[in-house]
């Protein structure tokens, strides 16, 4: 009697794997110290259980149909502990989907103070959707007990239906899209200069976007100041709460009212409730959050752009060097260097455009498969392309299937799930939400989390179908899910007929119909990928001008303010004692000077230096740029000019051997490293 214990090693040692996977992918998105354990355990379950059903069908499939053979027999696990994986598996992502992660959503965008506040929000906001939910369950529980009579399976029968066939209308729709638009993107990003032009050609919408989120923080933020002016009308509580939320303010009161912002739209109610602070409170949050959203867009794009040009620039001289390693980037791999500048220039010109070429080849290639495998896979499925590269057709193992199969199987559902996600970042109807490296917004991540675990049970039983009739019902996932989704005729139907709707959102991306909709309707609905909507000369050479005015800024810093200063961050407020929050926000919106150098004028430079200059919260490499700055405009006359005087009109001081007449906080090697002149002066 054969055992499992190597199969038993090998499944633990693959969810480990798995496990630090996912943290790793958790630290890149989200700053793992200060974000509330609440927060991180949802969202590790909903992307860890989703992740390891790549892992668990094809040692179901190896398990139902595993041969004789030891030397090809696969990974295998006996059936209670195949079922009860999927047991735990789904019932966990369904709760995650449906009910904790949706309410962990909206009671961190909630904006109040209090847990129990916040706990009624959340059920308030999720009520309506979860009515909508029961209403439509309603109605097919009538239909389900008319078909199959009064039973207890018919209630789970519907529950896992409905959840399936709703799951499968947002998982083909969005893998339709990305099975075109993923090898099409790698494809593109194999010619250099076009490469280019693409990224210069979206530097002006992120450009006007980040305007647009500053100048709304700038606004929230100064109905929040005229708040703390007022006296009359506040309770202590409310002046507390005004007081916390000052706290993690961005912009220096004296920079708001210094400024003359005053905003038409925003008014402040005579009676300050509960409500109106927690929406200003929400609104802040969010502001904060799409400003460094964008912050990070446009940081990225500039350096791509910088990057992308090197490569460009090289093939004169045939050496490529990036310089110094940016400290924006966390990356082992960018910070260590281990070529040459010969070797770096034939892996970024020659080698790594051919491997995109070949990668976006085998994709397409796979693309077809898949879209060939969903027309066919009722009509004709002895004609399925997958099926051919799973299950073993030799004469002594027929229908069985192997190692190789096994690992064929992850590929297929690695590939499948990709593409669907990787359609979140083209279609424009997810709100204001993002993924932003080490910030992105509590509510941004428990939502995609909740995408992912809604995705991958419908997509890996869509996978299933692939195979043969008699191989995939010999499966324990069948077993479990599949016989309640075919219990009805209309489920049986809505499994047979929908997917054959790949081929909309597919022609739809491969023939950019997205574009003539918008061109008709001025609706956009999927970010624009084509080649005409991508390379306007308008919006080309605008794009070129603020990248190179950016890259040539004197002042510009390229690094990542948030990341220097780990206590800046706010995602998440504090919900024990009130005057505490766990990080702030301290980036001055506006001392961002390549953000829109140009457009700013001199006084908002000036304010915006003069507030960077005295802020305590500078930062390391902020302070040195400035003090290289501070450097060059206070260098003395070097002693082999002369020991000409100044007279006392232009400010000069007897005896002041040729200096300038300003005042020192030292020696003269003092200002070399930041003095701070006196008289209540600052560095510009």
């Amino acid at each position: 009697m054969s055992t499992s214990v190597g199969s038993d090693i090998f499944a633990f040692l693959a969810i480990l794997l798995i496990g630090l996977l996912v943290l790793l992918l958790l630290r890149h998105f989200l700053p793992l110290r200060s974000t509330p354990a609440y927060v991180l355990v949802p969202i590790f379950l909903a992307l860890f259980l989703p992740v390891s059903i790549i892992l668990l069908l094809p040692i179901d499939l190896a398990s139902s149909l595993r041969s004789d053979d030891e030397a090809t027999r696969g990974v295998w696990l006996p059936e209670t502990l195949i079922l009860l994986a999927w047991r735990i598996t789904y019932w966990l992502t369904f709760a995650l989907t449906w009910f904790i992660l949706p309410l962990l959503g909206e009671y961190i965008d909630s904006g109040y103070r209090s847990p129990r506040d916040r706990f009624i929000y959340s059920l308030r906001s999720n009520g309506r959707y979860q009515l909508i939910v029961l209403g439509c369950g309603i109605g097919g529980l009538v239909y389900v007990f008319l078909q199959n009579g009064f039973e207890g399976t018919s209630v789970k029968a519907l529950v896992m239906a409905l959840a399936y066939c709703w799951g499968l209308i947002f998982a083909i729709y969005l893998m339709g899209h990305g099975l075109v638009a993923v090898p099409r993107r790698l494809y593109r990003n194999a010619n250099i200069s076009n490469r280019l032009r693409r990224i210069q050609s979206q530097a002006p919408m992120v450009d006007e976007k980040l305007k647009d989120s500053i100048t709304k923080l700038e606004d929230l933020e100064l109905q929040l100041t005229q708040l703390r002016q007022r006296k009359n009308g506040i309770s202590r509580d409310h002046q507390e709460w005004i007081e916390e939320l000052s706290d993690a303010s961005s912009l220096p009161e004296s920079r708001l009212l210094s400024t003359g912002l005053h905003p038409s739209n925003t008014t402040v109610p005579a009676v300050i409730t509960d409500r109106y602070l927690a929406e200003l409170a929400r609104k802040l949050d969010r502001a904060r959050h799409k400003r460094l959203r964008f912050i990070d867009t446009w940081d990225r794009l500039v350096q791509d752009a910088a990057d992308t040009q090197a490569i460009l620039d090289a093939s004169a001289s045939k050496r490529l060097d990036f310089g110094n390693p940016s400290p924006y980037s966390s990356s082992f791999i960018e910070r260590v260097s281990i070529l040459t500048p010969h070797t770096r220039y034939l892996l970024y010109y020659h080698v790594l455009p051919t491997l995109h070429i070949i990668l976006a080849a085998i994709l397409a290639l796979a693309s077809l498969a898949i879209i060939w495998s969903e027309l066919v896979k009722y009509i004709a499925p002895k004609l399925s392309i997958i099926r051919f590269t799973i299950v073993s057709h030799s004469n002594r193992a027929d229908g069985k299937v192997h190692f190789a199969g096994q690992i064929m199987a992850s590929l297929w559902m690695c590939y499948m799930c990709t593409a669907a996600i990787a359609s979140f970042s083209d279609i424009k109807v997810w709100g204001n939400r993002a993924l932003v490296k080490r910030n992105t917004y509590g509510e941004s991540a428990t939502w995609y989390a909740g995408q992912v675990a809604k995705l991958t049970v419908p997509l890996a039983y869509n996978f299933l179908t692939f195979l043969p009739p008699e191989t995939h019902r010999e499966t324990t996932f069948y077993k479990f899910l599949g016989q309640l989704i075919n219990l009805t005729p209309l489920g049986k139907g809505f499994d047979f007929f929908f997917p054959i709707f790949i081929l909309f959102p597919v022609c739809a991306t491969l023939f950019n119909l997205y574009g003539r909709v918008k061109g008709v309707f001025r609706f956009d609905i999927v970010e624009d990928d084509s080649e005409d909507g991508v390379s306007g000369n308008a919006a080309w050479r605008e794009g070129r001008t603020l990248i190179d005015r950016e890259l040539n800024s004197p002042s510009r810093l390229r690094v990542n303010d948030r990341e220097t200063n780990p206590s800046s961050q706010t995602p998440y407020r504090d919900t024990n004692p009130p005057s505490q929050t766990p990080y702030r926000d301290n980036i001055p919106s506006n001392t961002r000077q390549h953000a829109a150098p140009s457009t700013q004028r001199p006084t908002t430079r000036l304010e915006a230096a003069t507030a960077a200059a005295e802020s305590e919260d500078e930062n390391f490499f902020q302070g040195f740029a400035h003090r290289v700055r501070n450097t060059f405009d206070t260098m003395e006359r070097p002693e082999w000019l002369g020991d000409g005087k100044r007279p006392k009109w232009m400010g000069g001081t007897e005896g002041s051997g040729g200096r300038s007449g300003r005042a020192e906080t030292g020696s003269s090697l003092g200002r070399w490293f930041g003095g701070r002149p006196e008289e209540g002066r600052v560095r510009l």
